[in-house]
């Protein structure tokens, strides 16, 4: 069988072309070119040239070919639009979440079809499990919890989980390292990426502010009864939970507890206006849609580093569910993804669009 590797550049992704090649799978790397020529802060980031070329001596180490394939278009309509689209519209958006789901599967499972590839591999920390009794694919967490990156790819879908396969699922890093060093990957000890590729400095503001020239404007903050507290610098500055650099003073510590693209107000409160029970979200992946017909208890994950929290989730329309959690919740945030999970059994997920109450 062919299989096509999603070669990064780092050594997750290094390690799984080499246990995909020992599998007996025919492979080709292939590394999706992400950003630009013109943007010179991509160099050494994802998708950037020193990715690129790190890709390549892994390749040749492993004597499978290696190709470039340029999703820098895609990247930029899918990914970057909508990072800003969605500050300038009050939320807070998880940019990697897009890239899996466009790019990285949609984009390379249809690629892998062109070529004649089977599957696709990717370093992912997450398991892919066939269940014979249901005859279905199931995502499911990673078995080192620290490293689990399954809420990133909730979007996967029944059909493309039948072709993907995520082989350090069962692996702790360091024994991925240790894996690459034995093989002498240039790679091994590559620093993983923290930031978001496109915007290295982490300064989100500027970079949406500057994204094409439509910077946002001073408003007001206020509080929940829409009491005038101060100036805020633009609501791309800020985000749900939010504390620091508020420059508001008023004997105890403010939040953001709310973004109103429409007023262009913030809202700020005292700590306890963050938790909230009743969530809803759109654009909903189910890689198992009858179960939601009635209402289900799962457990649900509102951010990458959250630990899941258990609720009751029901469909009341056809791409709208709403998420009650047992106790209250800080900070759900507009733009960020709620996961849904039995045990580490990944249900689905969508895009937080509702803070009911």
């Amino acid at each position: 069988m062919k299989a096509l590797i999603a070669m990064s550049g780092g050594v997750d992704s290094s390690v799984t072309a080499l246990l995909m090649k020992e599998q007996g799978y025919d492979c080709v790397g292939v590394t999706m070119k992400l950003h630009y020529e013109n943007e010179t802060f991509a160099s050494d980031k994802c998708g950037g040239q020193k990715d690129i070329e790190d890709a390549a001596l892994v390749c040749q180490k492993l004597n499978i070919p290696h190709e470039v394939k340029d999703f820098s278009e895609s990247f930029k309509g899918c990914v970057m639009d909508k990072f800003v689209n969605t500050y300038r519209n009050g939320g807070t958006p998880n940019p990697c979440i897009d890239c899996n789901k466009n790019l990285k599967f949609k984009g390379l499972l249809e690629y892998a079809a062109t070529i004649g590839a089977d599957v696709i591999a990717t370093g992912h920390y997450a398991r892919n499990i066939y269940d014979e009794t249901q005859d279905q694919w199931n995502l499911h967490k990673a078995a080192d919890d620290n490293k689990d990156q399954s809420y990133v790819l909730y979007n996967l879908t029944e059909e493309q989980l039948k072709h993907v396969r995520f082989p350090l699922g069962a692996m702790t890093k360091e024994e991925v390292r240790t894996l690459a060093e034995e093989h002498g990957f240039v790679n091994a000890r590559k620093r993983d990426s923290q930031d978001i590729c496109f915007v290295p400095d982490r300064d989100y503001a500027r970079f949406v502010d500057n994204y094409d020239g439509s910077k946002s404007v001073a408003g007001n903050f206020v509080d929940s009864e829409g009491n005038i507290l101060g100036l805020h610098k633009g609501i791309t500055h800020y985000t749900i939970g939010q504390r620091k650099g508020l420059g508001i003073a008023l004997g105890s510590p403010l939040f953001v507890t709310r973004i109103d693209p429409v007023k262009n107000e913030v809202v700020l409160s005292h700590g306890m206006g963050l938790y909230k029970t009743t969530i809803r979200i759109n654009d909903i992946n189910l890689i198992r849609k009858d179960i939601f017909n009635e209402e289900q208890k799962v457990s649900v994950k509102i951010r990458y580093k959250h630990k899941e929290q258990t609720a009751s989730a029901k469909l009341i329309a056809d791409d709208l569910m709403e998420i009650i959690f047992d106790e209250a919740q800080r900070a759900p945030t507009i733009g960020q993804a709620a996961v849904l999970y039995d045990g580490d059994k990944v249900l689905g997920g969508g895009t937080i669009c509702e803070i009911v109450s």
